[in-house]
């Protein structure tokens, strides 16, 4: 063995906890360390030929990197729908990497705890055990999944195994949307489905809801035409839900697969206040859910859940692997998703599950919506700002007070302005033509403190940045 491993090996309980020491510190200035901040180009350093051990690395990282470290898992940064990581979650996340158990690998406890943290996860969203489901690395790869067998569902419709046959085999392809999440775009470019096969429809009056009518109509003027619905649970701008209830009525008039993107939208189903939103999920072929943002494990992790586990066996199957067995005898979650090797992702959702239960995913979306609402309030009251659209869950949409020529431009230094502060951090957007912004409270730290704190920063840098361009206009 070589030295430095074998005196790493020796020294590994001091490594480690000189690791968590580290983490601790960090996890306890979370609320005191900045959201986001202007790095600077940083100098890449070469391989050295010979290694200086864990310990070494450690204290380099933090001379080269820590002062560079921000609170993106923090309370007040508000971009992205990102969560933080629970506790529990976190203990879990440490053990998958200490245990580095292979999910694939079935003479090992992964599958049996993959396998109990899935159905764990339908009992959260109220799912029926008809939906199998599996994990995948994020809401891009998760919609990605859930297409892909929706590819093979409309090769079955044209009499084609695009498994076999390839994308190329299809004619006539249609994806129907009202306001999908740009992963659907791209998941179909990677399908080989193209992005042109997008067919955007009406949305209701200052809604980014589908309209069902337009989407009657289309079918109506495309009859016996198979295709694929994507219906948006939770739009990105306002969370705005599709009728999926409606949209599932109409399965019963004309052929088409039924995907629901539930990235963050999907935690609707854990609170009786908002499930409603959710009415006929359950009719759905494919659902997407993100863990890493309202489930608040560590990135990456989501789930795609199906009512269509032989198609996705048709697509993902490591057909002619020996060593993994016979995909139709032997069940293997790498068959029905992209990966095949990945990470025990099921553990750190495991451990948050047991430990905060149904009832602490209530608490967290029920107390984050009602901080997104408040905030949502203030900007309405505030001179600077004025929100485009309700506070439905958990973003707020919002934009300055001023002509729209000038909002571009503002939000701009708006934006710059408050990533260097680091206070708070919220992403700029586009809503029914506009430049805006977005705030999005997904995160089991916040609270109304933050929510506050965040709102005075906006406004202090908004009556800065605005007494700026006043000067200026003036000189």
């Amino acid at each position: 063995m070589n030295a430095i491993f074998r005196e790493d090996l020796s020294r590994f309980d001091e490594l480690l906890e000189q690791t968590a020491a580290y983490a601790g510190e960090f996890l306890r200035r979370m609320n005191e360390l900045p959201v986001s901040m202007e790095v600077p180009e940083i100098p890449s350093a070469g391989l050295p030929e010979k290694g200086m051990g864990g310990s070494a690395a450690l204290e380099l990282f933090d001379n080269r990197f820590g002062s560079y470290l921000t609170a993106s898992a923090g309370p007040r940064y508000f971009g992205f729908v990102t969560g933080g990581v629970t506790p529990a979650a976190l203990t879990g996340d440490w053990l998958s990497s200490a245990i580095d158990m292979n999910a694939a690998d079935k003479s090992s406890l992964a599958f049996a705890l993959e396998k109990e943290t899935l159905q764990l996860l339908r009992q959260l969203f109220s799912l029926p055990d008809a939906f199998e489901g599996v994990f995948v690395t994020g809401a891009t790869m998760s919609n990605f999944t859930g297409l892909a067998a929706a590819r093979q569902w409309l090769g079955q419709q044209q009499g084609v195994n695009v498994a076999e046959q390839g994308a190329g085999a299809l004619h006539n392809v249609k994806v129907l949307a009202a306001t999908p999440h740009s992963s659907v775009a791209k998941a179909l470019s990677m399908l080989g489905l193209g992005r042109n096969s997008l067919v955007l429809l009406p949305t209701l009056p200052g809604r980014e809801a589908v309209d069902v009518k337009a989407l009657e109509r289309w079918i109506a003027g495309n009859p016996g035409t198979p295709f694929i619905y994507v219906a948006s649970a939770g739009t990105v701008n306002t969370v705005d839900f599709d009728d999926i209830a409606a949209i599932a009525a109409l399965k019963h008039k004309h052929p088409f697969w039924l995907h629901v993107d539930a990235a963050f939208g999907g935690f609707a189903a854990v609170s009786p206040r908002f499930r409603h939103w959710l009415n006929g999920w359950e009719q759905a072929d494919s659902i997407t859910i993100d863990a890493h943002k309202w489930l608040n494990v560590p990135y990456d992790c989501a789930m795609l859940f199906s009512r269509h586990p032989k198609l996705q066996l048709e697509v993902f199957q490591n057909a002619g692997a020996a060593y993994l067995g016979d995909p139709a005898q032997n069940f293997n979650y790498i068959n029905y998703a992209p990966e095949n090797s990945r990470r025990l992702r099921a553990l750190p959702a495991w451990f948050s599950l047991r430990a905060y239960g149904a009832e602490g995913y209530r608490d967290v979306v029920e107390q984050n919506v009602k901080q997104a609402q408040r905030l949502g309030e203030a900007l309405e009251k505030s001179g600077h700002f004025r929100l485009l659209a309700p506070v439905k869950m958990c973003v707020a949409c919002f934009t300055f007070n001023m002509e729209e020529s000038k909002l571009a431009d503002q939000i701009h230094v708006f934006l710059q302005a408050l990533v260097k502060r680091g206070v708070v951090y919220v992403t700029p957007t586009q809503y029914a033509g506009l430049p805006a912004m977005r705030a999005a409270l997904v995160n089991w730290r916040t609270t109304d403190k933050d929510t506050d704190l965040a709102f005075a920063e906006l406004e202090s840098v908004a009556a800065s940045i605005r007494g700026l361009s006043a000067i200026s206009a003036n000189n």
